[in-house]
């Protein structure tokens, strides 16, 4: 996902742009080519749960590394749909600007509104995944208070600095960059020197079966490619959108890929698998197995830490991104729409303490496995916009919407988007039955912030009808 920082323009009232209208004609829009749009892509990919992803998914045994194999088939599979998207629409919104544009208002509120689910429990997920980290330096484990306690801290930081206005966010993002692929790289280098093919453990664990262990392990890895959007959500910052958001996507997309993949393997070849499976910071203790001792993995656990705390200072701006752009169309609580110094600070205080609620009360029903389970919700969530952009391609295609295209790149088109349909289906499927049960319960939740909304602007409208 992308973080998006726009000039405030003073205005809080929402608004909707003309048809057609471009985004970035203010003066103080920057817009940016290929190169930085592809690594727009590759560093919103490559955010902070990778660095706990190889210990959540090395219970599946080393069948985990297909799923990996598959998962960046169907995510670029995805990224072209999205590719073929912004060539249609190439306005800053993404699956939002695409749902709303193919069926109407609702299908659009429901793409925002599970998109903005998916940021902020990304951010309980992220704390979750940096406190086993912190835990390296500063043992908290033995105390269900002190872990609530960081995990809380860990997000409130970054909301302190979103409030202070986005020149602080920005300044923790660059140096949060810098810092998150110097571990990456370490271990996915440096840890094919020390490879041992005995580390690896089972083909497949579990009771489960390969089709089974397969999606499950999937569903759990889609966590670490979400951002294959961010170009699109960012069209109208793009200079030639449509020939440039679909090749950054792609190459975007296959950076990160490689990069995860490099890492998670030298993880699985330098780690024991029995010790893997109960690690809290796994690249901590690659890096401890490489060199011995633990000045590497501490090391390696303060730069993953400065990383994932980047993270949520991003992940933060965007959860508050979301329900303003679409407040600004009068879809969500017109709030949302307020900003102060360039942050949507509603948003921003109502995400932290949703996610801060989320954290307090997964560690209170129990501590194992928190990271994987809101990882799945996640997982569940963004797979609504997923799906919604995809049916939206595919709506345009059959609807006589082609937009100049023919023969072969139609039946290309269409070939795409069914792929990515049934993927983004197939990882739904492979969320399991407690995350599909949560998300679907904060994705209905949604239906009566839309009703409550779409009859107070349907009022508005009339009064001002009548006053005309």
């Amino acid at each position: 996902m992308t973080t998006v920082i726009t000039p405030d323009t003073g205005q809080d009232t929402p608004h909707t742009p003309p048809p057609g209208a471009r985004e970035d004609d203010g003066a103080h829009t920057r817009r940016f080519g290929l190169p930085v749009a592809t690594a727009l892509v590759m560093g919103n990919i490559i955010g902070g749960g990778i660095f706990l992803l190889p210990a959540s998914v090395a219970p599946y045994g080393t069948i985990s590394l297909v799923a990996f194999a598959v998962l960046t088939a169907g995510a670029i599979a995805l990224a072209l749909v999205f590719g073929r998207l912004a060539e249609r629409h190439p306005r800053t919104g993404g699956p939002y600007v695409y749902a709303r544009e193919a069926f109407g208002d609702f299908a659009g509120f429901l793409s925002a509104w599970s998109y903005w689910i998916t940021a902020w429990v990304s951010n309980a997920a992220l704390a979750v995944a940096a406190v086993g980290y912190l835990d390296v330096l500063l043992p908290l484990r033995g105390s269900v208070a002190a872990t609530i306690t960081a995990a809380l801290l860990l997000q409130w930081l970054p909301a302190l600095a979103n409030l202070a206005g986005t020149r602080y966010v920005g300044a923790v993002q660059l140096v949060a960059t810098v810092l998150k692929f110097v571990p990456l790289l370490l271990v996915a280098v440096g840890g094919l020197f020390f490879f041992d093919a005995d580390n690896l453990g089972p083909f497949r664990s579990g009771d489960s079966g390969a089709l089974g262990a397969l999606s499950a392990s999937a569903a759990i890895l889609l966590f670490s490619y979400l951002g294959v959007e961010s170009a699109a959500v960012s069209a109208g910052e793009v200079r030639d959108p449509r020939r440039n958001v679909g090749r950054a996507t792609v190459l975007g997309t296959l950076g990160a890929a490689v990069l995860y993949l490099l890492g998670t393997i030298a993880v699985f070849g330098t780690v024991a698998h029995d010790r893997l499976v109960g690690s809290s910071a796994p690249f901590s203790d690659a890096v401890d197995a490489m060199f011995g001792g633990t000045w590497g993995g501490a090391a390696v656990a303060c730069m993953a830490l400065v990383s994932m705390v980047g993270a949520l200072n991003g992940w933060t701006l965007l959860s508050a991104q979301t329900p303003y752009a679409a407040a600004r169309d009068g879809l969500f609580p017109r709030a949302f729409a307020r900003r102060r110094r360039g942050v949507p600070t509603v948003g921003v205080l109502v995400t932290v303490v949703l996610a801060s609620l989320l954290t307090v009360y997964n560690y209170t029903v129990g501590s194992d496995g928190v990271f994987e389970t809101l990882v799945l919700v996640t997982t569940f969530t963004a797979t609504v916009p997923y799906l919604l952009s995809t049916a939206a391609q595919i709506y345009f295609l059959l609807s006589g919407q082609r937009d100049r295209v023919r023969g072969p790149r139609l039946v290309r088109d269409g070939v795409l988007a069914a792929l990515a349909f049934g993927f983004s289906l197939w990882l739904v499927a492979g969320s399991g039955y407690a995350a599909v049960y949560q998300g679907v319960l904060f994705l209905f939740a949604g239906v009566l912030v839309y009703a409550w909304r779409a009859a107070r602007r349907d009022r508005e409208d009339r009064e001002d009808g009548a006053a005309a």
